[in-house]
């Protein structure tokens, strides 16, 4: 596998950027750059290819949203939904009624995989703690059943991968967490998001994962984590929403993981895997702001790692 810039090779890992880059969390805020500005800038920094990001922050018209990117250059890598299969069968209908509208769409763009996060321990709205941290055996089943109910369904209704996230404040977050969900679910219908940022945020190792796991990694999400804040967020069990708030995602290479030993481990494994650059931002304390963090990390990404493993 290579990883190469888009100008000058047709294979390699496929860098990209999503809406979270510009601290996009919502189909609609007042505190969140215009989705045209956002397209406009994200060719500004260079990438070609993004995902979907909140379902109602782009055009959800695919005429409209493909001529939008058509114009640009831009391509669509993923759409995302958030599941809760823990909590029991009831939660198919609301997995299957976002996939319907975000696999709808993104699958007709040509979109070929759709990233799943889990629902938090910790409410949206107040950030007070609504479950217990872990699962017990009978929900980490439930969990299991779910995904591979949703990644069977996904690709048969819309060609298209199931991708899992694992995510700070959810029940799958560790090193240890992550392998149990990877017992309790069949790769031919789920495999791993892995979001280099969410995994560090706990102290996971996304090498020696890769290692362990190589089938299962089917996508990436690159990011680093400010490697101190992190252990005074735990410590003080602050929730994620305020930790991005106060800086703990932050712009490489200020952060851990190492983005090289990343690259080089997936590209013995997949010559079309996406690398799709998160930076966790909400709200950004300026408009301005995530252009250049966008183009520094790009830059960053081709300049710390060899030429023939992206593109």
């Amino acid at each position: 596998m290579t990883i190469t810039d888009s100008t000058t090779a047709t294979q390699g890992i496929r860098i990209g950027t999503a809406p979270d880059s510009w601290g996009v969390w919502f189909p609609e805020h007042p505190s969140q750059v215009p989705w045209n500005r956002f397209l406009d800038e994200v060719v500004e920094a260079g990438y070609e290819w993004i995902e979907l990001g909140p379902f109602g922050y782009l055009p959800t018209d695919p005429n409209q949203l493909q001529d939008e990117l058509g114009s640009r250059g831009l391509k669509l890598s993923a759409g995302t939904v958030f599941t809760g299969f823990h909590k029991g069968a009831d939660q198919w209908k609301r997995a299957w009624d976002q996939a319907l509208d975000v696999a709808g769409l993104a699958s007709q763009l040509g979109a070929e995989h759709l990233v799943v996060i889990p629902d938090l321990w910790r409410s949206d709205l107040d950030a007070s703690v609504i479950e217990p941290r872990s699962l017990d055996p009978e929900q980490w089943e439930a969990l299991g059943r779910g995904h591979d109910q949703l990644g069977k369904a996904l690709f048969e209704e819309f060609g298209m991968r199931q991708q899992f996230h694992t995510h700070a404040d959810s029940h799958v977050g560790t090193y240890q967490e992550t392998e149990r969900f990877l017992e309790v679910t069949d790769p031919r219908f789920t495999n791993l998001c892995l979001d280099t940022g969410h995994f560090a945020y706990y102290g996971g190792d996304s090498v020696r994962l890769i290692e362990a796991h190589p089938e299962r990694i089917g996508y990436l999400h690159l990011k680093q984590v400010d490697s101190d804040l992190r252990f005074t967020v735990l410590k003080n069990d602050i929730p994620f929403g305020d930790a991005v708030a106060m800086g703990v995602m932050v712009e490489p290479p200020l952060g851990v993981p190492e983005f090289a030993p990343i690259i080089e481990a997936v590209a013995k494994l997949d010559p079309s895997i996406f690398g799709i650059v998160e930076q966790d931002m909400f709200p950004v304390p300026s408009l301005d702001l995530p252009l250049g963090i966008a183009t520094r990390t790009r830059e960053h990404i081709f300049g710390c790692t060899a030429m023939a493993r992206i593109r």
